[in-house]
């Protein structure tokens, strides 16, 4: 067979995407192009159409067809096949069958037309190769970016050896500098260490001619001797080790290096070393004088063909009061009434104020609560969920992963319940230990590969009204499926199951109420789809 050109054009005979394979005028290709729309009738799904000197070979695809225009003599069994494998290609690289989505994909479809026919003959390729060929991949060129990470991460290595050793020299300077300016001050005060737990005073005195003499030292040398210490000590502490000029001009071509590796796109993590005396990161201090915090915690294990395997919620109520005298109060809730939730107080608090009139008080008016608790605070209550209704998980994750020769092709979708909206969504998926990161083809958010943990991380900041569902597409080395699982799920919200919300603080002895506020959070504690 010989096929003259293959093209993609609408039903008004526009051609939104053309490639000639043999050698022929552009007129004459444009006239066959032309012609087609005239010839072509309606009601059939998969046909030809034969005039004097070319065959027509098209297949509608939605409102587009997809056209061979081959010579009378080629086998129209094979011009068929040839037909089919460009019409699975078209949909692999344009997500839209539409002449947008064409005309955006025009250069991506024919290169992948020219790797299907070469001079107007069929190349003997499936669509798995014609992919491979298109992303042009040369194992040269990643070993040539293997060398090049591995003299980096030489590079790394020895600069912080270097930087070690620059800081154990300093520190040994400085134990140097400090143990001769303290000879110095002794010296200077007129003592010597005797080396047994002694000193031996020099008497200044003539009375002892000859000591001075005897050794070595006049009386005005010793004066100059015990007076320039005092006098240098201050220059001396403060002037720099000898060589810190020198190790400060290393420092600086080392920085100059890491610039150079950051301009050349490569990600610098700095090693932080705290300074001495630094303590630890505190949590940032109350500023009211009442807090609350409602926290709830949600274990769930979902069925990756579906259904919900565990649904566990475990939510507390915590009070964290600034000064003792702000503890005589009361707190007035309400909560979203769900039956499902069970309530339980803290044995301290009175149950029959909490049941008839949702009042969390203590059983003795005339104690207040604790303060200055810190950390958590005080719990008040204590409430759980378990159910199996799938329609209350706040997430559910559909994983479709198949297998086409020596790939596997993974399509993820996750879909959010309205009820709420999910901060700081991460899906771990676990992938077998690569040599590269996978392939991602389509994501709906951000992607990044853990070589560590061997798991691809999908996270999405949001999800909120605008963005219920989204979906993701890689492709990895054929693998068994079932290692794709677990998929381990984290995110946080602003909303809780419960819906607890603190409606006033009631003062006992007649003040004021302090202010108050409340901070909600639902979190994962266990989440995955197994």
């Amino acid at each position: 067979m010989v096929v003259l050109a293959a093209s993609i054009i609408s039903k008004t005979g526009k051609a939104l995407v053309s490639r000639q394979f043999v050698d022929m005028s552009r007129i004459r290709i444009e006239g066959y192009l032309a012609a087609f729309p005239k010839l072509v009738g309606s009601g059939k799904q998969h046909t030809y159409v034969e005039t004097e000197n070319v065959r027509y070979v098209y297949q509608p695809i939605e409102a587009l067809f997809l056209l061979l225009v081959t010579n009378k003599q080629s086998n129209i069994l094979e011009d068929l096949e040839t037909l089919r494998l460009l019409s699975k290609l078209v949909p692999e690289y344009s997500y839209t069958l539409d002449e947008d989505g064409i005309g955006k994909a025009a250069f991506d479809i024919l290169f992948a037309f020219d790797e299907v026919i070469s001079l107007g003959h069929k190349e003997n390729v499936t669509i798995a190769q014609v992919k491979q060929y298109c992303e042009m991949e040369s194992h040269e060129e990643r070993l040539h970016k293997l060398v090049l990470q591995s003299k980096i991460n030489e590079t790394k290595d020895v600069m912080k050896r270097k930087a070690s050793e620059i800081d154990k020299n300093r520190i040994d300077k400085n134990k140097g500098e400090k143990g001769k300016l303290m000879s110095l001050q002794s010296m200077g005060s007129g003592r010597f260490d005797t080396g047994f737990g002694s000193d031996t005073s020099i008497s200044r005195t003539n009375s002892v001619g000859g000591y001075g003499s005897s050794s070595g030292f006049g009386l005005s040398e010793m004066e100059s001797l015990s007076s320039k210490p005092k006098g240098n000590a201050p220059a001396s502490a403060s002037a720099p080790p000898k060589g810190l000029g020198m190790k400060l001009g290393k420092s600086q071509k080392t920085n100059q290096f890491l610039e150079s590796l950051k301009a050349e796109g490569e990600v610098i993590v700095e090693d932080v070393r705290p300074s001495v005396g630094q303590s630890k990161p505190v949590a940032a201090p109350l500023s009211d004088p009442v807090t609350l915090v409602v926290e709830e915690k949600i274990n769930v294990t979902l069925k990756k063909d579906g259904g919900v395997g565990n649904f566990d919620l475990q939510g507390t109520l915590s009070l964290q009061i600034l000064n003792q005298e702000d503890g005589f109060i009361q707190v007035e809730i309400e909560t979203s009434g769900n039956s499902g939730i069970l309530f339980k107080t803290h044995p301290n608090i009175n149950k029959e104020l909490f049941s008839g009139e949702n009042i969390l008080g203590l059983k003795d008016p005339n104690r207040p609560f604790p303060a200055g608790q810190g950390g958590d605070g005080v719990s008040l209550l204590k409430w759980r969920m378990q159910t199996a209704d799938e329609s209350l998980v706040p997430l559910s994750i559909n994983c479709w992963p198949s297998v086409s020769g020596n790939e596997t092709y993974v399509n993820l979708e996750y879909e959010a319940s309205s009820m709420f909206n999910l901060k700081n969504v991460v899906i771990s998926i676990p992938v077998p230990a690569l040599k590269e990161p996978p392939k991602v083809e389509q994501v709906d958010g951000e992607w990044r590969y853990d070589p560590r943990k061997s798991a691809l991380e999908w996270s999405v900041i949001l999800i909120d009204n605008s963005n219920r569902s989204g979906a993701m597409e890689f492709v990895v080395p054929a693998i068994d499926t079932s290692s794709l699982f677990p998929i381990v799920v984290s995110f946080t919200s602003a909303s809780t199951f419960s819906d607890l919300k603190v409606t006033n603080i009631v003062p006992l002895k007649g003040e004021n109420p302090p202010k108050f506020s409340q901070r909600t959070l639902l979190s994962t504690d266990h989440y995955q789809i197994v």
